[in-house]
């Protein structure tokens, strides 16, 4: 089955920190590599958007609608919706992240 594949506000807010903090503290050469890597883990959700598993911290208060796939150190979430697959999280593996993924994805 072919997916469309919507990057939301938040998420596209998470990849441009992402970006910049690279940029910033790296080289702009490795953050646009990195950008170029987490588009093409995104993009291939179009055609396998089911392989991802459920967050953990989601899973262990029974929420089972959103899935991760990984582009290590970063964890991209994402909704599954019928023939849409929504991108609601580009976040960081280091760090904490089970009040902020709860946060984002239960409001």
């Amino acid at each position: 089955m072919k997916y469309r594949v919507y990057i939301i506000v938040e998420a596209e807010d998470d990849i441009f920190s992402i970006f910049q903090y690279v940029a910033i503290n790296d080289s702009t050469r490795k953050a646009e590599i990195l950008l170029n890597n987490i588009e093409e883990r995104i993009s291939s959700l179009s055609e396998l958007a089911n392989r991802g598993h459920t967050p953990p911290e989601l899973e262990s208060i029974g929420i089972h609608d959103y899935r991760e796939i990984h582009f290590k150190p970063y964890r991209i979430i994402y909704q599954i919706i019928e023939s849409d697959v929504f991108i609601h999280c580009v976040l960081d593996s280091r760090r904490d992240l089970e009040d902020l993924v709860q946060e984002r994805l239960l409001r």
